[in-house]
């Protein structure tokens, strides 16, 4: 059977968030995905945008109540450069809390950290640790 290509329908991936700018200047450190020049604080909405064809964006949008349970989705980050453990605490001194450290003794696992909001996200290995850089 052939396969039909697609582009990437994902348009963007959406968060809920009390203070949508705040949370995505976080995110705005963790992607390099700049803040849309149109969105400012106090807005209800705010848009991360990749500036990639095919790669979503993150928006942030305003709600009235925090985050309470765990989330269904998240995000898994692998640095670009650096390590993990750089970017595990680059990310904590943002703002971010650990959740849960997944790391094993080989190296290999992963750190679930939380954003100034609560959502969570796994920072895995960064490429240079995986033998591809």
């Amino acid at each position: 059977m052939r396969r039909r290509m697609f582009a990437n329908p994902v348009r963007h991936v959406t968060f809920d968030a009390l203070d949508p700018y705040r949370t995505a200047g976080f995110w705005s450190e963790v992607t390099g995905f700049p803040v849309h020049p149109d969105d400012a604080e106090g807005d209800e909405e705010v848009l991360l945008d990749s500036g990639q064809p095919g790669v979503p964006g993150l928006l942030f949008i305003r709600v009235p109540d925090a985050k309470s349970l765990k989330n269904r989705v998240h995000l898994d980050i692998r640095p670009p450069s650096g390590t993990r453990d750089e970017m595990v605490e680059r990310l904590i001194g943002l703002g971010a809390k650990l959740v849960d450290d997944r790391r094993r003794e080989d190296g290999l696992g992963w750190v679930v950290l939380a954003d100034p909001e609560g959502n969570e996200l796994c920072i895995e290995r960064g490429a240079a640790e995986r033998g591809e850089g």
